[in-house]
């Protein structure tokens, strides 16, 4: 294989989290007596971590003198509240097992924060993601690099034998930036169009086109 390391996203790449995003955003307006937000409005807020989730979902953002308040309260109530409606993608967690029975490593890098990370990926993907990376104190978020070599040094890669497959112009950027091969997914958080602007190897609409590409990918 001469690919057989293989980077994933999580949110709208391998799991739908939108829902369990949304009501949890909202239990917090709710509780400070701020606007809640459609299902689409937070589709638009994702992809730079929750810490700006929350700034561009809180009036005024940081500048409210709630905001860091309201931030801590979200990511304790998302943390217990992850998993309630979230779900794999159909055919996502077959891929996974298959790629991982055929020898791939896989990993998950996310600008979730790592409990959450850990925990989804406990529940549907383990013993099959071996490296599971999300935000931390003191680790730049992606787009920089940081996560996808905390990734692939937890799995004993290099760069040089991985792809990464994302599905926003955050996973773009971020691919760029560690010098890895990008596949984007159009079932995501980003129209097709958006993504199709990008110089990306692949974008692919339906996860049997991804193992399509991926298996030819890799077995070069």
């Amino acid at each position: 294989m001469r690919y057989n390391t293989i980077v994933f996203d999580l949110d709208g790449t391998l799991l739908n989290t939108l829902e369990d995003l949304c009501d949890s955003v909202n239990v917090i307006m709710e509780r400070f007596g701020w606007k809640t937000h459609s299902l689409e409005e937070i589709r638009r807020f994702v992809g730079n971590g929750i810490g700006k989730l929350m700034e561009r979902a809180t009036p005024e953002g940081r500048e409210n003198p709630q905001f860091e308040e309201a931030f801590e309260a979200f990511r304790a109530y998302y943390t217990d509240h992850c998993q309630i409606k979230t779900r794999a993608y159909d055919g996502v967690v077959d891929l996974m097992n298959e790629l991982k029975e055929n020898g791939a490593k896989l990993a998950i890098v996310s600008n979730k924060n790592d409990a959450a990370v850990k925990e989804l990926n406990e529940i549907y993907f383990s013993g099959c993601v071996s490296a599971a990376i999300g935000e931390v104190e003191g680790r730049q978020r992606k787009p920089a690099p940081d996560e996808v070599y905390a990734a692939l040094e937890e799995l004993g890669s290099t760069k040089d034998e991985a792809v990464y497959i994302g599905d926003s112009e955050v996973d773009y950027a971020t691919a760029c930036a560690s010098g890895l091969p990008c596949v984007l997914v159009s079932w995501g958080f980003r129209d097709k169009e958006l993504l199709e602007s990008f110089d990306a190897e692949k974008v692919v609409d339906n996860v049997k086109d991804l193992r399509e590409f991926l298996f030819d990918f890799t077995q070069k």
